[in-house]
């Protein structure tokens, strides 16, 4: 494991006020990250809020998003007698399709220089699911600064578009323009690189699906106008018996370095037996699929050639962050550091990670620009 210089919970669900009375606010997670021009920096929290009553004796209830402009918040119920099973999240009708007990916005949280002190947590959600744009509620969003504006990917569940990546564009990272789909549905974790590599915007992505011959990748993609994307092929980061096997996935947008392209990355491992610390985690590296095994998310880095972002040059053999603390540990979802914002420190020399924790916190840990340059490996 690598050094970490300083570490801080910043926002938990009982800093945060729910939308209306028919919601409970379960996590603030999975954060993107900016520091203006100000100097302070930016959060996006993903606020997931779950609805309090979920059925009654004929029914089931579901919340999302109805507006062009504006979500208010409607509370849909299905008879029960549609469904063919429910758990604690959603609901699944007879034809294989679903609906949520849950929904997700993001709340926007300012901190001071440092990255550490939490300033202000806007009191209202500060960007909605709109209808065909996460009706459905939006996750995990990623920033990146790119010219004098800023790009806001985020995930958007929806009717139209089940489970795909959108793009948000502003010029102050406090009002955002929609712009839409740019991978659809089962793309997930898309980061954008911070300047066009041979005239074409840059970005990294994770397609899933249900059939496949390997475990999953991540890929990479190109584009010249943010709208469609091609030329797409896959990237390596993994192999059999290795901790991040069982899936790779792009934390926060990559940045430039001298030595290449630097990808925080997350990485899933999958046991047997939940691990109860570090040297249980290495030792049981199983390197498997399947829903009757624990998993632990941990976060890795990886480094890519600077005019070919695709070509992995060097990668970490094991995770530089593990889910240690209780936070991360226990929450919705045990064993679960998941970074998706990444911020250099004012003294140039360290590196302040953003992450969810367990699903349900967010976290901020400070680490030297160096150590993480050091746990590199070339392949």
């Amino acid at each position: 494991m690598i050094n970490i210089e300083k570490e801080s919970v910043l926002v938990e669900p009982k800093d945060v006020k729910p939308t209306s009375a028919y919601f409970n606010v379960l996590g603030t997670f999975n954060p993107g990250a900016m520091r203006l021009p100000s100097g302070e920096i930016i959060l996006y929290v993903r606020v997931v809020e779950k609805i309090k009553k979920e059925e009654d004796e004929k029914h089931y209830f579901s919340p999302r998003c109805s507006g062009k402009d504006k979500c208010d918040v409607v509370i849909d119920k299905f008879g029960k007698k549609e469904m063919e099973s429910k758990s604690e999240m959603d609901f699944v009708f007879k034809d294989g399709t679903k609906r949520l007990t849950y929904i997700s916005h993001f709340r926007r949280v300012v901190l001071d220089r440092t990255g550490f002190k939490v300033k202000s947590i806007e009191k209202t959600p500060s960007f909605q699911g709109l209808t065909n744009d996460g009706e459905y509620g939006i996750e995990d969003p990623r920033i990146t600064k790119f010219g004098d504006g800023y790009l806001m990917t985020y995930v958007a569940l929806s009717n139209e578009g089940n489970v795909s990546t959108n793009l948000a564009v502003s010029n102050d990272c406090l009002n955002w323009e929609r712009r839409g789909i740019i991978f659809r549905m089962q793309n997930k974790d898309v980061v954008i690189f911070p300047e066009k590599i041979n005239n074409h915007y840059v970005a990294f992505n994770r397609p899933e699906g249900n059939f496949q011959f390997s475990p999953p990748k991540i890929w990479i993609s190109y584009s010249e106008d943010l709208k469609l994307w091609g030329n797409s092929r896959p990237v390596v980061l993994s192999t059999k018996g290795h901790w991040d096997y069982a899936r790779v996935g792009a934390g926060a947008p990559p940045i430039k370095t001298e030595k290449g392209w630097l990808l925080i990355y997350h990485g899933v491992t999958e046991h047997h037996k939940k691990p109860k610390g570090v040297e249980e985690f290495m030792k049981n590296l199983i390197g498997k699929s399947g829903e009757e095994f624990h998993t632990t998310y941990s976060i890795g880095v990886a480094l890519f050639d600077l005019n070919d972002p695709g070509k992995l040059i060097a990668k970490s053999p094991h995770p530089i962050i593990f889910p240690m603390k209780k936070y991360e540990r226990e929450g919705f979802v045990d064993n679960v550091v998941f970074t998706t914002g990444l911020v250099k420190d004012e003294n140039g020399k360290d590196l302040l990670f953003y992450s969810g924790g367990a699903d349900r916190v967010v976290t901020v840990k400070k680490i030297a620009f160096k150590d993480v340059m050091s746990s590199l490996e070339k392949v």
